[in-house]
């Protein structure tokens, strides 16, 4: 498994990225983490999936991951980790709809963002993250851990 990049330099990842772009990407993001920040303080940033193909993506998480912050050229795309399993009253998701487990709002050039509905969207996620945090393992799950029998000797079966 990958680690992330510590916090205080994931967030010093997100800063440049915000300033490298220089465009209204890196305003958008700046926005959108702003927008994070507010809607629960102790979600945590991280920088992850850094390679030699990919500089890596802006992540926030709490309990687990709330989304991601990829910029593109056309737009910044906020990939929400567990977005199918949340409700979007004020249709923030338009992007990724056909999976099962991920959504998506893709934000383009000269949108306005929705910020209550989208702090309203994040606090759900980060609600959905500790419940699932919380939530005691089945008993398939259990079962799976525990020793396995052991196996017969050979021997002549009658």
């Amino acid at each position: 498994m990958k680690k992330s990049v510590p916090m205080e330099s994931a967030s010093a990842a997100i800063d440049a990225k915000i300033t490298e772009l220089g465009d209204w990407r890196g305003q958008t993001l700046a926005k959108v983490r702003e927008i994070i920040r507010a809607a629960d303080p102790e979600i945590f940033e991280e920088w992850k999936w850094a390679k030699v193909t990919s500089p890596g993506v802006p992540v926030w998480s709490r309990g687990g991951i709330i989304c991601t912050g990829e910029t593109y050229k056309s737009a910044v795309k906020m990939t929400f980790a567990k977005g199918a399993s949340l409700k979007d009253p004020a249709g923030l998701f338009n992007s990724s709809l056909d999976g099962n487990v991920r959504r998506a709002i893709d934000i383009h050039e000269g949108e306005t963002i929705n910020e209550a509905a989208l702090k309203e969207l994040i606090r759900a996620a980060v609600a959905l993250n500790l419940k699932s945090q919380n939530k005691p393992k089945t008993k398939a799950k259990a079962k799976a851990k525990t020793k396995p029998k052991p196996r017969r000797t050979a021997g002549k079966r009658r």
